[in-house]
């Protein structure tokens, strides 16, 4: 049988209808080469992530991806991290990593054909596609012409493009998670660590006997501070005590005090010279700090036989002593503070004789700079009528009334600083 298409044309029915089905044939072996490509790309993304590649690789694999497999001429990809950024970008007339989205494409929730705008740069492009997990928006694919025409290829390819950019959005994001929750555990580590490093440098005990008292309160503001206090027995009749504050807080602070005790500690065991042991501490200072951290510091030796003591004070709040022939001094005789300048520019010792009932109160400067809901510090006037007041009171005592004065003090307010205290009371025979 045959059939006239045309004016003197006969072609078989036979020859139309195979060529019907050769057309079919083709379009499903075409579509099905284009999901084998996507299952493919798909397979292969999967296979980078799960190979753990880094997110620029992610990135250049995504970019490849679409190009080669939807034909994609234009496209810009946003990723939102500390903000809003461009990871992929081709075919578009515009710059996009200079231009940030506008809020009403912000507030988009699923795929959507974009509106042209009068003067917008992203009248570029007819898609928006949003990559959400767990409500929160991680990115916005912008692209135009996806599977040409609209109908089912269209739809399909919209659909596969969601897909693929949600798995590597998604992806992503689940690595920054897991790098920062091993950031937040590696920190963590190094704060026990620190508070560790911190513990050791308090004495584990003080001498609380009939003639030596000593007391220490430590009221931490921050997890791990940069106040040290000591109490070293260096022989039979001698012993010295020590406050000190580390500018910075945390853990270098935490570390840089940590050396500067052991420091101490060995060349008191080599010499009672205070002069010599400050030299050496503000050269120590400056090798470990590096000029970027530096140190107040008082330290005094008492002599039991020969009642008398010997101090420095470099740069720190000026401790208090009392005695009943003298009434209230302070110990501010010494040298600058420690770790600015190599050779320290001067140090005098401070030198007490016939000292032997006193009562002798070390600070950290977080004690007078309590401030009041008005922002009124505290102050050392204060500090020298509460010593005055509460003289004769066992320094447990003292300790605890001062710290209940600060509370009510302070009011509603926050502790600017660490507060460290350290008294001293001697009682002769």
């Amino acid at each position: 049988m045959e059939h006239t298409v045309g004016k003197g044309e006969n072609i078989p029915i036979s020859s139309i209808l195979n060529r019907n089905i050769l057309d079919k044939l083709t379009a499903l072996q075409n579509k099905f080469n284009t999901k084998e490509l996507e299952l493919g790309s798909l397979l292969e993304i999967t296979q980078a992530i799960n190979n753990n590649l880094p997110e620029d690789a992610l990135y250049k694999i995504f970019n490849f991806t679409l190009r080669a497999n939807l034909h994609i001429k234009k496209l810009v990809l946003y990723v939102h991290g500390e903000k809003w950024e461009t990871k992929v970008q081709f075919g578009t007339q515009n710059n996009f990593s200079a231009i940030e989205l506008p809020k009403h494409i912000l507030k988009i929730q699923e795929p959507h054909k974009l509106d042209s705008v009068d003067g917008s740069e992203f009248n570029e492009f007819d898609l928006i596609i949003p990559v959400l997990h767990k409500d929160k928006k991680l990115a916005f694919l912008l692209t135009q012409g996806v599977g040409g025409e609209n109908g089912q290829a269209g739809q399909a390819s919209t659909i596969y493009l969601q897909a693929i950019t949600n798995i590597i959005i998604v992806a992503i994001e689940n690595k920054r998670l897991a790098r920062r929750q091993l950031e937040e555990e590696a920190f963590r580590k190094e704060l026990e660590i620190a508070k560790d490093v911190q513990k050791f440098l308090f004495p584990e005990n003080l001498p609380y006997g009939v003639r030596l008292k000593i007391e220490a309160s430590y009221l931490p503001h921050h997890t791990v501070g940069g106040d040290y206090y000591d109490y070293i027995p260096i022989n039979q009749n001698q012993f010295l005590i020590c406050i000190a504050d580390v500018s910075g807080k945390g853990i270098p602070a935490a570390i840089i005090m940590s050396n500067f005790q052991a420091s101490l500690r060995t060349l008191i065991r080599q010499t009672p010279n205070l002069s010599e042991i400050i030299e050496a501490l503000n050269f120590q200072i400056l090798e470990h700090a590096k000029g970027e951290n530096f140190i107040t510091f008082f330290a005094a030796i008492y002599d039991h036989h020969l009642k008398t003591m010997v101090y420095v004070n470099s740069g720190h709040n000026h401790p208090i002593l009392y005695d009943k022939e003298n009434g209230i001094r302070l110990l501010d005789e010494g040298s600058t503070v420690l770790g600015v300048f190599h050779p320290i520019p001067f140090i005098n010792e401070g030198f007490i004789t016939e000292l032997e009932n006193f009562l002798l109160f070390l600070y950290t400067d977080g004690v007078t700079e309590v401030s009041n809901e008005k922002g009124e510090e505290f102050g050392s006037d204060r500090l020298k009528e509460f010593i005055l007041k509460n003289k004769d009171a066992d320094l447990k005592e003292i300790h605890k009334l001062l710290i209940s004065e600060l509370e009510r003090y302070k009011g509603k307010n926050n502790y600017n600083d660490d507060i460290t205290i350290l008294s001293c009371k001697m009682q002769g025979s």
